[in-house]
């Protein structure tokens, strides 16, 4: 027998509870030198995953696709009020969802192809998948609605039609003009490749893609708003999940989140809804269904460390979080808007990185930045989406930063939790505030750290070549303890966020960034000095940024190429 595949330690004898059995996935899925998480050894091809979804016997709406220069400068996503929100229409809507989970180029190599996607994945292998919930739109439906989006074609699959009596019940909770969009995970695709990590690397996805969609939204003077109090209960009931026929030779659809997106520039900015009326979900259930699931494999291969962890964090319904302070501290957040390109070019170019070139750096004032950018208590996206606290501190290796001596940083983007964090890791750290930041970030050790970066990131080189990587460290035990198992796929959820704010300040600054899910989790702690019998904090992601080198074997085709030139016109749709 495949002995990642035998019970785990966790299930035997008596049951744990669900945080401890999160902890043991947590504790066996680390890679260690010489000894990495179980995985499939060897890549099935054959048997390699679709990347796209997509539901028989569902009526197609074709989406229109708009090659949009209106889109406010990329600056201006960080000061949503300058931008004029636009009316929810077919056009509008189409490219929200072509700039947040739509398709920005094929590659191809040696008569292979694959897509690229404005929200990144894991090993480019998408287990996100993307639904809306919306009202009667003009050219779109006369009636309200649940459904898939398919962004191959960039088009709506009508898994759901809402009699206006659901749909009234639906949005008696919702601002004027607002919509719903979910997100869910197919985990299959991802442990294909990855085997027992591969739960880490969708929540990831998760974080990245309600980045993007934050973004997107910001774009066209839209606000996004988690709907945090959502059971995956109520999520799967609403997204169609539950409807057991629909996936019965299919891989299974995990629910993630909903978010509510508000679109009328009536709706005065402030506290936002985090939970839907009572009922709303069973008047959806009883809708009209319609669409089987296609098969994405020929053959599946269950993971027990995967049902595991899937099984000990199934959320809850959860009351809304006490509302943060949204006020921007320190000057960082709120420089000047910059000569960049429009923020629908940004998010369209933006890419990961596949080397670094080991020379190019950057001026001190677009580190602070970008860093300033990822900061939870700024009232702009993707910050403002969300109700939970940052609970993810960046360990920053320092490389190549003009007017910064190389060596290693922590940025507390908890500053409540400084001597916390700070009693865990070395003694023998300088903690040297740098006050020029206007942050909380602090100078740990001087010196060339781009050989520690390496090894702690599985020897990638990409991590010491850039200007600078970094390691997102989790107040792990605290949140588990605090908030429930399921708050596990949450802090996940944080680094995509973080991850996606560094993306696109990556490609305005004019440089390059990759997401690397493949990093020493205890070496980095080690390289901190925290205990490794204490997992109170956790490295969770690692993440670097520099000028890229780019593959000249491959080959760029358009996002689009593939469908009818006729398809750019506004309101088409088809069945």
């Amino acid at each position: 027998m495949d002995p990642s595949k035998m019970t785990l330690a966790s299930d035997v004898g008596p049951l744990p509870d669900a945080v401890t059995r999160v902890r043991a996935y947590h504790q066996r899925t680390k890679h260690m030198p010489g000894r990495y998480a179980a995985g499939p050894g060897t890549m099935d091809w054959a048997n390699q995953p679709d990347p796209f979804r997509r539901f028989s016997g569902a009526r197609l709406v074709e989406l229109p696709l708009v090659p949009d220069d209106r889109t406010p400068p990329y600056d201006w996503l960080f000061h949503s009020q300058e931008t004029p929100p636009r009316p929810l229409s077919a056009e509008s809507l189409g490219l929200f969802l072509e700039l947040s989970l739509g398709l920005t180029a094929w590659k191809e190599s040696q008569g292979t192809r694959w897509a690229l996607r404005s929200n990144p994945s894991s090993g480019n292998l998408h287990p996100t998948e993307g639904y809306v919930v919306l009202p009667p739109i003009a050219s779109l439906s006369d009636c309200a609605g649940v459904y898939h989006y398919a962004p191959r074609e960039h088009a709506l699959e009508q898994r759901c039609v809402l009699g206006k009596a659901a749909w009234g019940a639906l949005a008696v909770g919702l601002p004027a003009g607002a919509f719903l969009v979910g997100l869910t995970s197919v985990h299959w695709r991802e442990t294909w490749k990855y085997g027992e990590r591969a739960y880490r690397y969708c929540q990831h996805d998760v974080g990245h893609a309600l980045g993007a969609i934050c973004f997107s939204a910001s774009a066209l003077g839209w606000r996004v708003a988690l709907l945090s109090a959502l059971s995956d209960a109520e999520v799967g009931g609403l997204l169609g999940l539950d409807r057991a026929a629909d996936f019965s030779d299919a891989e299974a659809e995990h629910p993630d989140l909903i978010a509510v997106v508000i679109t009328d520039p009536a709706v005065p900015a402030g506290p936002a809804p985090r939970r839907l009326p009572e009922g709303a979900a069973a008047g959806v259930r009883a809708g009209q269904w319609a669409g089987t699931a296609n098969r994405l494999s020929p053959k599946g291969d269950d993971w027990l460390a995967i049902g595991a962890v899937e099984d000990a964090t199934v959320k809850p319904h959860t009351p809304p979080l006490p509302l943060r302070d949204l006020a921007a501290n320190g000057n960082p957040g709120q420089r000047p808007i910059r000569d960049v390109p429009r923020s629908a070019a940004i998010i369209r170019q933006r890419r990961s990185a596949v080397a670094m070139d080991a020379r190019t750096g950057l001026p001190l004032d677009t580190f602070f930045g970008m860093l300033a950018r990822t900061l939870p208590n700024r009232p702009h996206p993707p910050w403002a989406a969300i109700d939970f606290p940052g609970r993810i501190q960046l360990c920053l290796f320092v490389h190549r930063i003009d007017g910064l001596s190389p060596g290693l940083y922590v940025l507390m983007r908890d500053e409540a939790r400084l001597d916390a964090f700070r009693a865990a890791c070395h003694d023998r750290f300088a903690w040297q505030h740098v006050g020029a930041s206007g942050m909380p970030l602090y100078a740990l050790s001087a010196g060339d750290c781009r050989e520690a970066a390496t090894k702690a990131s599985c020897f990638q080189n990409i991590a010491g070549d850039g200007a600078f990587s970094l390691g997102m460290v989790a107040d792990f035990t605290r949140t588990l303890e605090d908030d429930g198992a399921w708050a596990y796929r949450r802090l996940f959820w944080e680094t995509g966020l973080i991850g996606q704010v560094l993306y696109l300040e990556s490609e305005a600054a004019g440089v390059r960034s990759t997401g690397m899910g493949c990093y020493f989790d205890d070496v980095v702690h080690q390289l901190l000095g925290i205990d490794l019998s204490d997992d109170s904090w956790q490295s969770l992601y690692h993440f670097t940024v520099g000028g890229a080198v780019d593959d000249d074997r491959l080959i760029s085709l358009p996002a689009y190429g593939h469908l009818p030139p006729e398809r750019t016109s506004p309101g088409r749709t088809g069945t």
